[in-house]
């Protein structure tokens, strides 16, 4: 298995993720019922959502703390980001839901962020070195 020695920025990165997951998170888990009405988005879907995102990030947390990473580790990171942000348009295209202008920019504006986040990570791994049995090179 392919470790690298993550980058600081990488490793900030991954703690932005880990903490915009747990707020986000508790924010649905926790006023599903309340923001329902609100963006227009069912119950059970804001309170799933936001019960996903808590040991998202508890595990995001972790990897954050670790200067010794899975390089797949990462790559799985930066792989469920891309599909949240590609479930979060589908969300609004395939029609499953009738979402208010506020639930539209909601659903618009966390993908965004997630967007951004990924970004940041890519930018952290390709500042990371990967360890290569005792000679290291940069991530290209």
């Amino acid at each position: 298995m392919a470790f690298i020695q993550s980058s600081r920025f990488l490793r900030n990165a991954l703690a932005l993720d880990a903490a915009a997951c747990a707020a986000t998170g508790q924010l649905l888990a926790v006023g599903a019922g309340a923001l329902s009405g609100l963006l227009g988005l069912p119950t059970e879907f804001l309170r799933g959502a936001g019960l996903v995102l808590l040991p998202c990030a508890a595990v995001l947390a972790f990897l954050a703390s670790r200067a010794r990473l899975p390089r797949l580790a990462v790559y799985a990171v930066i792989g469920v980001n891309i599909l949240w942000i590609a479930d979060s348009v589908l969300i609004l295209v395939a029609g499953w839901f009738a979402p208010t202008t506020l639930g539209i920019a909601f659903v618009l504006a966390q993908a965004a962020a997630v967007a951004v986040v990924t970004e940041l990570e890519v930018i952290g791994l390709k500042k990371s070195v990967i360890e290569t049995g005792g000679a290291e090179a940069a991530l290209r």
